[in-house]
């Protein structure tokens, strides 16, 4: 193909409005191609055929070239290694720069710096720009230019530096209001006239997309979670969230992870509605730029200290808590709820991670690989600092000798037991288990099992 285009090459944002590379590669001279590529080194170590996130991203990527088509364009989908399916690319066309928005996960980053210096030994210009958070990791730091460690103090400082570039708009209502400068919109509709037009594309670039037989994989069967929500339920957040057997929390998870939907209009719209949910999307930004700037955290604790930690050897406690029948009902339906849907309420998330690592003294690194497997919205950074939060060994954690009480909790959180009796029918009746570990007994275990370890790291 002699005509030089711009690729775009989409990852975690699979959306077409307001996408930040997209939009900065439609802007440039070139006839803008867009690409997505199934990564083999990713879906080769995923240990399901049934994995639901692949299913995701193959409908979000139908859509996508449905919507492009409609335009005259299309979508090149290839499946392979990054590197190699990048070697082919440039055979088949005339790349004059490729466009795509940054991830910030160790893959990723290795993976974009060899295509990068694949591009750049053929004076390709590469261009990366910010997209699924709100402030990147050197853009919110202490005073003395280091990274901030702990949630509370890095959450005052994003709230401050919205304002520092603040404007005013009119709302839906008409309305004036305060609105940040990184929370606007990039008008990526407006220039989708510059998209590649389907009769300037070799017949290499006009196939359909692999099907998941294809790419080795089968359907889930899982529904996912629509991409809106309702105002009301956003602005009652800070009342519903904590109580899973209500509809109280948006489940937008998956989207955010895969970019179907835009952090920035999330944020204007959490920013007008609840201050609660608006922390939540700070929570993802802290975690995020935790891992850019210490992306040991993936392998070994943040707090060097519980590195010493001797953790239980118990693979049959392990298979219990995986299949919910652990003896505590809110654990279980917790299990159960992400064995059957790929999603977890975020107070179980809290309570299921408390009780494998306190109350069973396991490794965090068993809950939070479990984690990863099952989750719809798994997100290496989230998921991550969640666990160390829980297990009492990350930033801003809980202290060690925190433990929840699961029985407390269910009594607090879901009084009249819907949540528990939708997802554990046999509560109440003889065939639930016993507890597998009492509770007071496992509190006493696991503070002295700590008490040990810091003695250690002492020494």
């Amino acid at each position: 193909m002699s005509q030089p285009i711009s690729l775009f090459w989409f990852r975690r944002d699979l959306r077409l409005d307001d996408n930040a590379g997209l939009y900065h590669a439609l802007k440039s001279k070139n006839p803008v191609l867009p690409l997505f590529i199934f990564d083999k080194n990713i879906l080769d170590g995923l240990p399901e055929r049934k994995d639901a996130r692949v299913e995701f991203i193959h409908g979000a990527l139908s859509e996508l070239k449905k919507r492009l088509e409609d335009m005259g364009s299309t979508l090149l989908v290839r499946y392979g290694k990054p590197l190699e399916v990048w070697q082919q690319i440039l055979t088949e066309f005339n790349v004059a720069a490729v466009y795509t928005n940054r991830d910030y996960e160790p893959y990723a980053i290795e993976r974009d710096a060899l295509v990068q210096q694949l591009l750049s030994g053929k004076n390709i210009p590469f261009h990366t720009f910010k997209d699924h958070v709100i402030f990147e990791k050197d853009e919110i730091l202490k005073a003395d230019g280091t990274p901030y460690t702990v949630f509370t103090p890095y959450s005052r400082r994003w709230l401050e530096k919205l304002k520092t570039r603040e404007m005013t708009v009119r709302n839906e209502q008409g309305e004036q209001e305060p609105h940040s400068f990184y929370l606007t919109s990039y008008p990526s509709a407006k220039c989708f006239f510059s998209f590649l037009k389907t009769d300037d594309l070799p017949l290499v670039a006009s196939g359909a997309i692999p099907s998941l037989a294809e790419l080795g994989f089968e359907p889930a069967g899982i529904p996912f979670p629509p991409i809106t929500v309702s105002r009301g339920l956003i602005k009652n957040y800070d009342k519903t969230r904590d109580f899973p057997g209500i509809e109280g929390t948006s489940r937008l998870g998956v989207h955010f992870r895969f970019g179907t939907i835009s952090i920035r209009e999330k944020a204007r719209h959490a920013q007008r509605l609840n201050a609660t949910y608006l922390n939540e999307l700070i929570w993802r930004d802290f975690y995020s730029q935790i891992l850019a700037h210490f992306p040991r955290v993936v392998n070994h604790p943040f707090q060097h200290k519980y590195e010493h930690m001797e953790w239980r050897d118990a693979p049959g406690e392990f298979e219990q808590w995986c299949a919910g029948k652990t003896g505590y009902p809110i654990v279980d339906a917790g299990m159960r709820e992400l064995n059957t849907t790929g999603y977890m309420h975020n107070r179980v998330r809290m309570i299921t991670a408390s009780f494998l690592t306190k109350h069973l003294l396991l490794d965090w690194r068993l809950g939070e690989a479990y984690f990863a497997q099952k989750l719809l919205d798994f997100d290496l950074a989230s998921n991550n600092g969640g666990w160390q939060w829980a297990a009492g060994c990350g930033t801003d954690a809980a202290p060690y000798f925190r433990i929840f009480n699961p029985a407390e909790q269910a009594k607090k959180f879901d009084p009249e037991f819907k949540y528990i009796r939708k997802w554990v029918p046999e509560f109440g009746t003889p065939d639930y288990p016993l507890p597998m570990v009492e509770h007071t007994f496992a509190r006493g275990r696991c503070l002295e099992a700590f008490k040990n370890a810091f003695e250690r790291y002492e020494l």
